[in-house]
């Protein structure tokens, strides 16, 4: 349901029985601005330098407002939407295989899928719902992308949680594109996709199996205090039973995708909205045959309570995972840089396009070849910061380099810093990695691309070069 069909909802928000139904399920609209396709062009009102237009919708900017063009240019895209595109292909692998093994009664999927919100949402949806502390890093302006104080764009699909359960959900996965400020290399960039998935039981649903003893088993033991394994006041039963529900659920899944014979591990974790929360690991084998590596796959949890409360259902409990596409993506069909993603090159493309036929195997095997192989051009660029250097951060410096060489640069990486000791200025030094997947790029190219962020550097933060 992900994406045969592209329901385009308006920001209005109706009630359930007015949904539209994919896949015998209603699909929620808990969007702060306009979802779908957009009724103009994303863009920043340059002339005024005071408001933004995105997702059909114009924003007045303010002292937070930190969006690029380079990134309104990529907001809805919809990747995971576009038929032929691997983020598409993996969705629906995914999607196929819970409803392949979650289902209602009639056989109807279990799971409902939401591919379709805004990306827009309010720092209560992104931060206050989920209970992450008002002082947490990842509220800053140099970890998100802020609109403005009061909207901002989805640092995780986990923004729509609240509000799908308070529409009366109890199973479903949300899919969206997301935006964080990181650092820039092959596996990182500022726009990805996620799946969250969230399952709820009230006390019948989750002991329905343990026939013989359902009726004296309970889902509350007020007497039971927080410990590393439980949350207060559930029964032992209750999360020894959630535990076994959601890392089944999981396992199965990564066994589906990756094989049966694959190695995996769970690693204790710590997330504001879960507890308690582990990592799934899987071990992948390196491609110049070097000793495997764990990797970090998803994270997931036992919903907290006081979110629950939140929500108006005091007498649920329930789990919660969220996953990166593009991490999955490139592990399950060895793409070697997350911007290929992003490529319009039709031979990228044609490599997914036989299982995304209508009708055609989801399944069959697919390994992507590189096309070809372009050599890097490394050049460093070292300058001081100003005595008053508070207000700069490695976040700023990386959209910088994004903004203006765009696909270009594959990676930034810190590789020197320096105080003096008179005058306790900070020098720094990044290399940048300039690297096209559809030409070899020049020196004389990217040295012109190079001077460009150099410039841009003086002017934004008043740095001398070095």
């Amino acid at each position: 349901c992900l994406l045969l069909q592209s329901c385009r909802l308006h920001s209005k928000r109706l009630p359930l029985s007015r949904l539209p139904v994919i896949y015998g399920h209603r699909l929620a609209s808990t969007d702060s601005g306009s979802s779908g396709g957009n009724a103009a062009p994303n863009r920043l009102n340059n002339a005024s330098a005071k408001s933004l237009f995105l997702c059909g919708q114009e924003f007045e900017s303010d002292d937070y407002t930190n969006l690029t063009d380079r990134i309104i240019e990529q907001v809805n895209c919809g990747l995971h939407r576009q038929r032929g595109h691997p983020l598409w292909l993996l969705t629906n692998r995914i999607v196929g295989h819970f409803n392949a093994n979650y289902t209602r009664s009639r056989s109807r999927p279990l799971f409902t899928v939401v591919d379709n919100l805004s990306p827009i949402v309010t720092p209560e949806q992104n931060f206050d719902s989920l209970l992450i502390p008002a002082d947490h890093p990842s509220r800053r302006p140099s970890d998100v992308y802020y609109l403005n104080r009061g909207r901002l764009l989805r640092g995780h699909t986990s923004a729509h949680q609240c509000d799908l359960l308070r529409q009366g959900l109890d199973a479903f996965l949300v899919v969206g594109d997301v935006y964080r400020r990181d650092e820039i290399d092959r596996s990182h960039f500022p726009v990805f996709h996620q799946m969250e998935g969230v399952r709820i039981y009230s006390q019948e649903q989750l002991f329905a199996g343990a026939k013989d003893s359902a009726d004296s088993l309970r889902m509350f033991d007020r007497s039971r205090n927080r410990t590393d394994e439980q949350q207060a006041g559930h029964s032992v039963e209750t999360s020894k039973l959630l535990e076994h529900e959601l890392k089944s659920c999981l396992e199965g899944l990564a066994r589906r995708l990756f094989g049966s014979s694959i190695a995996y591990r769970w690693v204790p974790a710590y997330f504001p909205f879960t507890h308690p929360s582990w990592e799934l690991e899987v071990r992948h084998s390196q491609s110049d045959g070097g000793e495997a590596d764990w990797m970090e796959m998803l994270g997931c949890g036992i919903v907290e309570q006081r979110l629950l409360d939140g929500c108006g259902l005091p007498n649920r409990t329930g789990w919660a995972f969220g996953l990166g596409l593009e991490r999955w993506a490139m592990q399950l069909f060895s793409v070697p840089d997350i911007r290929l993603f992003w490529s319009k090159d039709p031979a990228f493309l044609a490599q997914f396009a036989q299982p995304c036929q209508p009708g055609a195997d989801l399944w069959q095997p697919v390994q992507y070849k590189p096309i070809s192989v372009y050599p890097p051009c490394p050049m460093d660029l070292s300058f001081w910061l100003p005595a008053a250097d508070a207000s700069f951060h490695s976040n700023d410096f990386y959209d910088l380099v994004r903004s203006i060489a765009g696909d270009l640069v594959e990676q930034v990486s810190l590789i020197d810093e320096f105080r003096h000791p008179k005058d306790g200025r900070m020098s720094l030094c990044y290399r940048i990695v300039y690297r096209s997947h559809e030409r070899t790029l020049t020196s004389e190219e990217a040295r012109t691309v190079h001077d460009q962020i150099a410039k841009s550097a003086v002017t934004r933060w008043a740095v001398q070069i070095r």
